[in-house]
C-alpha cells in the first residue's frame, strides 16, 4: 500500500482492520475517542502532526513511513545490500591468480596477514556485522596477494579469509554467495585434510542455507569421518572440536529433511566429543562444546517442529555457566531459533524476551539478518507484544 494514492486516514483504516482491532480499541489505545478515529478515517479529520502519526504508527505497530506511503528502505537494508556487492566485486576479481598488473601490491608479512584474519572472525563473532563487511573484502585482497607470491605459506590464510567471509554472508542471507565462498575455501585448502575440514563447516551452512540440505549433510559426513581419530579418548582437543562441529551441520542438515532418527544418532555422537573438549574453547572458530550442543539440539527441533523440545533444550543451555562463553553471534542466532520455538508453542510472551536477550547481546543480530525481520514481524503481530520490540521493529520498518 505504501506509494500509492490513498489518503493517509485510509492507510489508518486498512492497518487497523489488517491488525484486527475496531475503531473504538484504536481510539482506546490512543487516548481518542471512537468518533475521532472515524473522522481520521473518512478524511475528515487532518492528521497534521508527526508525534500524532507516530502515536498511530506505534499502536498499529507499522512503519509511520507507511502511513504517509511513502516507500522507505530501512538504512540498515541499504548498507547490507552495497556491503554485499563490495563483496561479490572482492569474489568475482581474477586478477591475483592471473599475474595481472593491476594486482600488484605490497604483499602482507605471514604474521600481519594472521593478526587481520584473526580480527576478521573476532569481529564476525561479536556480531559486529557492518564492521565485518567492511573488512572483508580487503582481507580477501591480501590473502589472495599472499597465496599467490607464496603458495604454501599462504594457504591457510586465504582459506581462513574464505571462511569468515562464507559464514559473514550466509548470516546475511546470501546463501548462494557464501556457497562461492565456501567452494572457494574447499579449493584452496585441498591436500590438508584438516583445512578442508574447516571449510566444510562453512561449506555446510552455505549449502543448507541454500536448500542443498542432502548435499550438506554428505559433505560434512564425509570431512568429519575423514579426521575423526580412531580413539577419540587419544584426539586432540582441535581435531575433537572440528569433527563434532561436522557432525552436528550433519545433523541439522538431517533435521531439515525431518530426518529424526539420524538428527538424535548424530548429535548424541558430538555430544561425546563435546564432553572430552569441554566448554570455553575456540578452537578453528567453532565454539564447540557441550553448550553448543545443547544450542544445536534446540535449533534440530525448531527444524523438526517439535517446538516444546526445543524451548527446553534452550532454557537448559542458557542456565549452564558456559551460556555466556559463547561469542555473542552464536548466543544471538540461538535466541533466534529459541523466538520460533516460543512462538510455535504458543508463547509470543516469550519469544518477544529471548528476542530483547538477542538484542542486547548482539544488537546487529535483529537489524542486519533477514530472517531475524520474519521473527520480529510475528512477534510484534501478537497480542501484549513487548514495547520495546515494538519501537525496534518501528524502527527497522518491519510491519
Amino acid at each position: 500500500m505504501a506509494g500509492d494514492e490513498l489518503p493517509a486516514g485510509r492507510r489508518v483504516a486498512q492497518w487497523r482492520v489488517r491488525r484486527g482491532m475496531t475503531q473504538q480499541m484504536l481510539a482506546d489505545r490512543l487516548g481518542r475517542s471512537k468518533s475521532w478515529v472515524d473522522k481520521v478515517e473518512r478524511g475528515v479529520r487532518a492528521l497534521d502532526k508527526v508525534s500524532t502519526f507516530r502515536d498511530i504508527a506505534v499502536v498499529l505497530r507499522v512503519d509511520a513511513s507507511v502511513l504517509l506511503g511513502r516507500d522507505v528502505e530501512p538504512v540498515e537494508v541499504a548498507e547490507r545490500a552495497a556491503g554485499v556487492e563490495r563483496i561479490r566485486a572482492a569474489l568475482s576479481t581474477y586478477d591475483i591468480a592471473l599475474g595481472a598488473g593491476t594486482a600488484r601490491g605490497v604483499v602482507l608479512p605471514a604474521d600481519r596477514l594472521a593478526r587481520d584474519v584473526t580480527h576478521a572472525w573476532i569481529t564476525f563473532q561479536h556480531a559486529r556485522y557492518p564492521q565485518a563487511v567492511g573488512l572483508v573484502p580487503g582481507l580477501l585482497a591480501a590473502a589472495q596477494r599472499a597465496h599467490a607470491d607464496a603458495p604454501e605459506p599462504g594457504r591457510a590464510a586465504l582459506v581462513e579469509a574464505y571462511r569468515v567471509t562464507a559464514s559473514l554472508l550466509v548470516k546475511l542471507g546470501e546463501g548462494e554467495l557464501g556457497w562461492l565462498a565456501a567452494d572457494r575455501a574447499v579449493s584452496a585448502a585441498a591436500g590438508d585434510p584438516m583445512l578442508v575440514a574447516a571449510a566444510c563447516v562453512q561449506l555446510g551452512q552455505a549449502l543448507r542455507a541454500s536448500g542443498r540440505a542432502r548435499a550438506a549433510r554428505s559433505v560434512t559426513l564425509a570431512a568429519a569421518y575423514r579426521i575423526a581419530p580412531p580413539d577419540p579418548d587419544g584426539g586432540i582437543p582441535a581435531e575433537l572440536s572440528l569433527c563434532g562441529t561436522l557432525l552436528v551441520q550433519a545433523a541439522l542438515a538431517a533435521a531439515r529433511d525431518g530426518d529424526h532418527r539420524s538428527v538424535a544418532d548424530l548429535l548424541d555422537e558430538a555430544g561425546d566429543l563435546a564432553a572430552r573438549v569441554g566448554d570455553g574453547h575456540d578452537h578453528h572458530a567453532t565454539a564447540f562444546g557441550p553448550t553448543a550442543i545443547d544450542v544445536a539440539r534446540a535449533a534440530a527441533a525448531v527444524e523438526l517442529g517439535a517446538a516444546r523440545d526445543a524451548v527446553a533444550w534452550h532454557e537448559k543451555a542458557v542456565r549452564r555457566n558456559a551460556w555466556r562463553w559463547l561469542p555473542p553471534e552464536h548466543r544471538a542466532a540461538h535466541l533466534l531459533d529459541a523466538a520460533r520455538a516460543y512462538l510455535r508453542a504458543g508463547d509470543p510472551r516469550g519469544a518477544g524476551r529471548v528476542l530483547l536477550d538477542a538484542e542486547r547481546a548482539a544488537p546487529a543480530e535483529l537489524r542486519h539478518r533477514p530472517a531475524a525481520r520474519q521473527v520480529i514481524a510475528q512477534v510484534t503481530r501478537a497480542p501484549h507484544a513487548p514495547a520495546t520490540l515494538v519501537q525496534l521493529a518501528l524502527s527497522l520498518g518491519v510491519t
